[in-house]
């Protein structure tokens, strides 16, 4: 997700209309309305989003492809999710088209999900799919302005809009799809306001990032590159049919070492809670204010 957002706090607040997506002709489910938060923005507001969260528009219709080509292990972790207890109701921030929350629904189909991203295309991927789930709902949300119904038991977000990286030994490091300092302030401020006191966030861990060039599930090659930045680092994301370039997306991201983080995430009453097991999927800390 794309670059700086100072001046967030001081735009013009947006005027937000629910828009119903419906589920598509000849899906049979429940009459179930995924409502989706929709920002009429006036011009300089809606530049001011857009530049902090990013837009995975230029992704979406190839996420799916790479994504399971051996991206992430699913299934492990959601093992991980439920290995949590979840009871109440779950958040997925930043859920994409639906792959993680899919798995949990089919897991505990009780469970009321709420998965939230900012890119549309992404959701409308994830709305199909998550179709037959009547517990799960969707809403199209900027994390830097938050706004749902409810509190949640439980948040997490697997590379969506927090994750952290582990390179063998050395100490985490936060890494952040808002470029803006501010901006990650306001994040973790609104979301705050959605988990209950005593309710868990759950925030991925992955390995350091590197160039490198694969050939995914449908025969294209997928390749990324990395540079560093004064503030964190920029990935380069393409996609080629042969000599044809179909996809190209960057994406700049802020990092914090585990000594911001953890201050920066203290400041909103989340406090990071050790685990011993090394194999670990997620870095767990608990709302206790």
């Amino acid at each position: 997700m794309r670059c700086a957002l100072g001046a967030l706090q001081h735009a013009p607040r947006p005027q937000l209309c629910l828009r119903p997506f419906y589920w598509p002709v000849g899906v049979s489910v429940n009459p179930l309305l995924i409502f989706v938060k929709v920002a009429k923005l006036n011009n300089k507001a809606a530049n001011l989003l857009e530049d902090a969260m990013g837009d995975y528009t230029n992704m979406a219709g190839y996420y799916d492809v790479i994504m399971t080509s051996g991206y992430y292990d699913y299934a492990k972790i959601v093992d991980s999710l439920v290995a949590h207890h979840p009871q109440r109701n779950v958040l997925e921030i930043g859920c994409g088209t639906g792959l993680i929350l899919e798995e949990l629904a089919k897991r505990q189909p009780q469970l009321p999900i709420t998965g939230i991203d900012l890119t549309a295309p992404m959701l409308s991927i994830a709305q199909q799919r998550l179709a037959p789930f009547s517990t799960v709902s969707l809403s199209q949300q900027n994390i830097t302005e938050l706004s749902l119904n409810e509190k949640h038991e439980l948040a997490f977000s697997y590379g969506g809009v927090w994750y952290f990286v582990i390179d063998g030994d050395k100490e985490p490091f936060l890494v952040s799809h808002i470029a803006d300092e501010q901006a990650n302030h306001l994040g973790f401020e609104h979301l705050a306001k959605h988990i209950a006191v005593g309710g868990t966030l759950l925030l991925g861990i992955q390995g350091p990032h590197h160039d490198y060039e694969t050939v995914i599930s449908n025969g294209m090659k997928y390749s990324q590159k990395i540079d560093p930045t004064d503030i964190g680092f920029t990935k380069h994301y393409y996609l080629k049919d042969g000599d044809h370039k179909v996809m190209d997306q960057t994406v700049h991201y802020r990092t914090y070492n585990f000594a911001q983080a953890k201050e920066l995430m203290g400041t909103y009453g989340f406090e990071y809670v050790p685990e011993k097991d090394r194999n670990q999927l997620f870095l767990q800390f608990k709302k206790v204010k």
